[in-house]
């Protein structure tokens, strides 16, 4: 069975790491499959939303560190990482860069990659049980895979580097205070909570909702004035679509939409 399963139901893809024997701790070939999983999802003109969560009790223990210390591992001739790295195929940039939206169901512990995977994902639910590791100091490392970028956007510089520079493991209770995720359920609740939040995404607009996440993306980087330009342009061919028609001409009739993605 393939340690990366992909599934499309209806709008919504789900992308689950299925290595539960080792606490879905990434593998080289894992890394390849799940870049494969993701470019999948962002061109199917059917899919409007991406889960990603874990099989069996971890959501993603980190690079698998077995695996690094071997000539087939990700670090191959030990824990030295490779000078030059091909970031076109690599997760958390395909996942940055997708216009769709990501929901990460988090059902155990998320460790290391597996942290920043988290953290690459637009929404996160978070399971009662799960913790969230930055162990990265802790192991002699940094975080590699884009942790240092997002952490200081999404809970500021100070709290980034107290729980960076500390390599601290946080509760689920925890991470909802400090804001890196945005709620909290009960285990047996993750999948069907992270399914009404996408189910709620996809019956919105899909170009609209693609356009905003690109905005908000572009917005990290430029300046107030500049975003506002872009967003206008952004902005002038969803006017022109027919699901711009069917909302405005729902809201008038007090009927539900019904997107196409047209």
């Amino acid at each position: 069975m393939s340690d990366v399963l992909y599934e499309r139901d209806g709008a919504v893809a789900t992308v689950t790491l299925n290595r539960p024997e080792r606490m879905n701790a990434i593998s080289q070939p894992m890394l390849l499959a799940l870049s494969d999983a993701l470019v999948t999802a962002g061109r199917d003109n059917e899919v409007r939303v991406i889960i990603i969560t874990g099989a069996g009790r971890a959501f993603c223990a980190g690079l698998n560190l077995q695996d690094a210390a071997s000539e087939e591992g990700v670090a191959k001739g030990g824990f030295a990482l490779a000078p030059a790295l091909d970031l076109r195929d690599f997760p958390p940039i395909v996942l940055h860069e997708l216009d769709k939206p990501v929901i990460g169901a988090i059902n155990g512990g998320a460790a290391g990659f597996g942290l920043d995977l988290a953290l690459g994902c637009d929404i996160r639910v978070c399971a009662s049980h799960a913790k969230l590791a930055a162990a990265f100091t802790r192991r002699g490392v940094m975080p590699e895979t884009g942790g240092t970028w997002i952490l200081p956007r999404l809970i500021g510089w100070s709290r980034a580097a107290e729980l960076v520079f500390s390599g601290r493991t946080l509760s689920a209770t925890e991470a909802l205070e400090l804001g890196l995720v945005s709620r909290v359920v009960e285990g047996g609740e993750l999948l069907a909570a992270a399914r009404a939040i996408a189910d709620e995404i996809a019956a919105c607009a899909p170009f609209a909702v693609q356009a905003a996440k690109r905005m908000m993306r572009v917005a990290l980087s430029e300046g107030f004035r500049e975003h506002v330009e872009r967003a206008y342009l952004q902005t002038l061919p969803l006017i022109q679509s027919r699901d711009f028609r069917e909302g405005f001409t729902a809201f008038l009739e007090k009927r539900a939409p019904k997107f196409e993605g047209r």
